[in-house]
């Protein structure tokens, strides 16, 4: 029997987010609403759904409130765990950012999250009007009948061991000068036996995404290409494809990852529309010369794993502070931390006890 835990610790929420849950659930055998985390009991190994109602700020702090009791109690609460994501905003705002919020924070406790975990609502409901382009519904309508579908593919969910797993690593920064790489080489040195294959984006090889139409774009995916060609076709798009992971390692440029890896993920949309990703696995290894880690480990999961469907695996994000070149060395117990995030990875695709 599956149980479902739904962590709603918000008190008052509206009829929407209400209704979206009802939906979500409607085939799982059992549930349980957990609204206090001092009562919430082992949520290891858990199907656990996250019910957000945003304030008018964009903020559910009651839903912080009870993750962040959780992890004073156990760093590690939600490990074995699989999260979804419903969330409802009073306004236009805030939904996006807030989620990945709560994914991050899960997921940093051992939580992980399928590709597309989430359904949101905005206060209009105007988010879901694309799809009435292929459902006959309306908005209401649609934002329940994509809850339901959620929960379904939720409660179907499983991911089984993989032997010899393909790695294809992406990154930008030139290896003189990457405290970001050298990380990634203490972290690969504990990954015997995975097929690891690494990509340099230079400046220059990938051209951000022009914006072609739904059509066109669907016309080159079906030729195994995309409008501009080049490396992006010849080398990234073949190499995710055969994937069973994909690491992206991004030093933090103001906040944020570099041009190259943006335009590497805009343009993953032309295999996106022939391959669904839900089987493939997404980490970050970030390193900022001051903060920000967090900043840059939160965009990865809205690009890749809320937006392209990615799965996002327990504890996926690794992030350090270091700034001058080679600095990334002399980080306290670094090769103790690089082995222990090696030693997840390593987790991720090896058979359940």
């Amino acid at each position: 029997m599956d149980n479902l835990y739904i962590i709603l610790p918000k008190k008052d929420i509206s009829m929407q987010l209400d209704n979206m849950v009802a939906s979500f659930r409607r085939n799982f055998c059992s549930f349980t609403v957990l609204k206090d985390a001092d009562e919430a009991g082992d949520l290891r190994g858990r199907k656990l759904l996250f019910a957000v109602e945003l304030g008018d700020a964009g903020f559910d702090v009651d839903m912080l409130q009870f993750i962040l009791k959780i992890r004073a109690k156990d760093p590690n609460a939600f490990a074995g765990s699989t999260g979804s994501v419903l969330i409802h905003s009073g306004t236009e705002l805030g939904t996006k950012r807030f989620a990945q919020d709560v994914i991050f924070l899960a997921n940093s406790m051992g939580c992980a999250f399928m590709g597309h975990p989430m359904v949101e609502a905005t206060g209009s409901l105007r988010n879901f009007m694309t799809w009435q382009k292929t459902l006959d519904y309306s908005l209401e309508e649609i934002s329940l009948e994509l809850s339901g579908r959620l929960g379904d593919r939720f409660l179907s969910y499983t991911h089984g061991p993989v032997e010899n797993p393909k790695t294809a690593v992406i990154y930008s920064s030139p290896h003189k000068f990457s405290n970001t790489l050298n990380l990634w080489r203490m972290i690969a040195g504990n990954l015997k036996g995975f097929d690891i294959n690494e990509i340099q984006i230079e400046n220059g090889a990938v051209a951000d995404c022009r914006g072609c139409s739904y059509t066109l774009c669907q016309h080159h995916s079906k030729r195994n290409t995309c409008f501009y060609g080049g490396f992006m076709v010849e080398n990234v798009l073949p190499a995710i494809e055969e994937a069973d992971c994909v690491v992206w390692l991004c030093p933090n440029y103001n906040d944020s990852f570099a041009a190259n890896i943006t335009a590497t993920i805009n343009r993953l949309t032309v295999l996106y529309q022939r391959q669904s990703f839900h089987k493939k696995c997404m980490y970050g290894v970030v390193v900022s010369g001051n903060s920000g880690s967090d900043s840059v480990g939160k965009q990865l999961i809205g690009a890749l794993n809320i937006n392209k469907g990615f799965r996002l695996p327990p504890y996926a994000m690794f992030s350090e502070t270091a700034n001058d070149p080679g600095a990334i060395l002399k980080v306290k117990n670094i090769e103790r931390k690089a082995a222990l995030y090696a030693e997840h990875f390593r987790k991720e695709f090896e058979p359940r006890g």
